[in-house]
């Protein structure tokens, strides 16, 4: 059975879930779709170490606005110009909203603060961000 079907089934039998899911984009509590393996690799983060190989590729940076689908943005009435704007960045392992409130940050929090990002970028907050993202990954904040 595809993963998507799974999780598609469990939002559908669990409301909790499903507001959760609505308002962060994620689950940040059980997920039917992740392995035991994959639930270690989660909470230190190291599900996110095969990005460094796109780092090192050119197709993301270390640091900026995470990825998003067009279709998030439709869902949650977004103006598509916001995404447009963000798009502008290359993708990145960490970001602004990463070090600030990590897995509880909202969808709209988190492209609020990745927009922020973007807007005012520098050399010196990139490398803040990066020293940043190391305690927060080890202290597990927010997990």
């Amino acid at each position: 059975m595809p993963q998507a079907d799974v999780g598609e089934r469990y939002l559908a039998q669990n409301p909790a879930a499903r507001r959760e899911w609505v308002t962060f984009r994620k689950l940040k509590g059980y997920d039917p779709r992740v392995t035991r393996v994959g639930k270690i690799l989660r909470r230190f983060s190291l599900d996110e170490l095969p990005q460094f190989w796109n780092v090192v590729l050119g197709d993301m940076s270390a640091v900026g606005p995470r990825p998003y689908l067009a279709l998030e943005f439709v869902d949650y009435g977004l103006d598509p110009q916001v995404l447009e704007r963000i798009l502008t960045v290359k993708p990145g392992l960490t970001g602004l909203w990463q070090i600030m409130r990590r897995n509880e940050a909202a969808f709209l929090e988190r492209v609020q603060l990745d927009l922020e990002y973007v807007q005012t970028r520098t050399l010196l907050a990139d490398a803040l961000i990066v020293l940043q993202t190391i305690p927060a990954m080890l202290m597990r904040r927010g997990v």
